[in-house]
C-alpha cells in the first residue's frame, strides 16, 4: 500500500469502528481461503462485515473513537468482523467459531464497552434485533386475537339460543 492509499483506508476504518453496533476482534491464522469466504459470506448474508486489516493501521485507526480500548487485541493475524447491528457480528463470528476452533475471538466492542472472548459469547447468546421486533409483534398480537375471541363469543352463543328457539318452534 501506498502512503495515500494506507491513509484512506485508516479515514475508513476510523469510520467503521466509530459507525460500527458492535466491533470483534478475531485471530484466523490457519484459516483457508475459503474457510475465510466462508466467514465473509456468512456475516455478509447477516448485515456484517469481516475485514482483515494490518494491526499498526487498525491501531491508528481506533485513535479518537469509542473502541480505543480494544486497540491492545491488534496482535498475530487479526480480522475485524463489525455490524450495525450490536448482535449479528459476535452471533456470526462466535457460530462460526464453534465450529472451526481456528478462528479465535479475541474480544471486541460494543460503543465504549470493551469485552472480553466472554463477553462476546454474552452478546451472541442475546436475540437479534429482527428476532425482537418479530417477538414484540407476536405478543401484541396475541392479545388482540384473544379480545377478538372474547368479544365475538357472546354473539356467537346467542345465535346458538336464537336458532335453538328457531328450531324448537318448528318442530312444534
Amino acid at each position: 500500500m501506498e502512503k495515500a492509499e494506507k491513509r484512506e483506508f485508516v479515514a475508513w476504518l476510523n469510520g467503521v469502528f466509530k459507525d460500527s453496533g458492535s466491533v470483534v476482534v478475531a485471530h484466523y491464522t490457519g484459516l483457508t481461503v475459503a474457510q475465510l469466504s466462508d466467514l465473509r459470506s456468512r456475516m455478509r448474508d447477516a448485515g456484517g462485515t469481516v475485514k482483515v486489516a494490518k494491526n499498526r493501521l487498525a491501531k491508528i485507526a481506533l485513535q479518537g473513537t469509542d473502541s480505543e480500548g480494544i486497540a491492545d487485541l491488534f496482535t498475530g493475524q487479526t480480522l475485524v468482523a463489525y455490524s450495525n447491528d450490536p448482535i449479528t457480528a459476535p452471533k456470526i463470528a462466535i457460530e462460526f467459531a464453534k465450529g472451526n476452533e481456528k478462528l479465535v475471538i479475541l474480544g471486541g466492542s460494543m460503543g465504549t464497552t470493551t469485552l472480553d472472548p466472554e463477553g462476546v459469547k454474552a452478546l451472541a447468546a442475546l436475540p437479534s434485533l429482527d428476532e425482537l421486533r418479530a417477538k414484540l409483534l407476536g405478543m401484541i398480537q396475541t392479545p388482540a386475537t384473544r379480545i377478538a375471541q372474547i368479544v365475538n363469543a357472546p354473539a356467537g352463543q346467542l345465535a346458538r339460543v336464537f336458532g335453538a328457539y328457531a328450531r324448537k318452534d318448528e318442530a312444534a
